[in-house]
């Protein structure tokens, strides 16, 4: 038996994009070929295939429109990256990641972005995207609901340990859903008062700090 930990990327590897909202609405707007008011949901816990569901919703939109949105989306991503727009790595990732690895445990993702999203995300902040573990990892580009993605690691993962790091209450309850343990850290748009108010077996202000807290709890799971 192994153990995988599962990251959220963006608001727990990476600080938030600042311009994300007007990313979503752009892919809609030219999947329906014409400039539309920008009425997004809120965003923060969800997936891309959930955001853009709804957005479509919202919109008066055709559903079938979601693929042609995606791969939109994908693009401007990787337009962003090709321009050099680049983001900043949370406190303390970096020597969470190797203390992990040290150990034997395996990092992987469990995030809201489609593979492409992710890798342009992460290599452009500086994180080497081959310490993580790609084919155990679960993206959010086509599933409305985080939790679909947690059930589906817990099926494929069922003989190790599994932990989830995050940093909104959405990913709380995505893991509850999988019974998967949720650790959560602030360095997102909530606070630790906030993350205090989940399930989460930990929260920590950031990986910096928290990391000797991180290593004993998973410590024990991974026993």
């Amino acid at each position: 038996m192994g153990t995988y930990i599962l990251w959220d990327v963006d608001g727990t590897l990476l600080r938030n994009g600042k311009d994300a909202r007007n990313l979503y609405h752009e892919a809609i707007e030219l999947a329906a070929g014409r400039a539309i008011a920008n009425q997004l949901p809120h965003m923060h816990g969800k997936t891309d295939g959930q955001i853009l569901t709804e957005a479509l919703a919202i919109y008066g939109l055709e559903p079938s429109l979601h693929p042609v949105a995606s791969a939109h989306l994908d693009d401007l991503s990787r337009l962003r990256h090709e321009a050099g727009m680049r983001r900043e790595i949370c406190p303390g990732v970096p020597d969470a990641m190797e203390a992990f690895a040290a150990r034997g445990w395996t990092n992987a993702l469990l995030t809201g972005n489609s593979a492409m999203r992710a890798r342009f995300k992460l290599a452009g902040a500086g994180l080497d995207v081959d310490a993580f573990d790609w084919k155990h990892s679960y993206f959010g580009d086509v599933s409305p609901m985080r939790s679909e993605l947690t059930i589906r690691a817990q099926e494929e993962l069922l003989r190790h340990a599994i932990v989830i790091i995050g940093d909104t209450p959405g990913d709380d309850i995505a893991a509850q859903a999988a019974g998967i343990p949720f650790i959560a850290v602030a360095t997102g748009v909530y606070s630790v008062e906030d993350l205090a108010e989940t399930d989460a077996a930990l929260v920590v202000d950031d990986l910096d700090e928290g990391l000797p807290a991180v290593l004993a709890l998973i410590d024990g799971f991974a026993r």
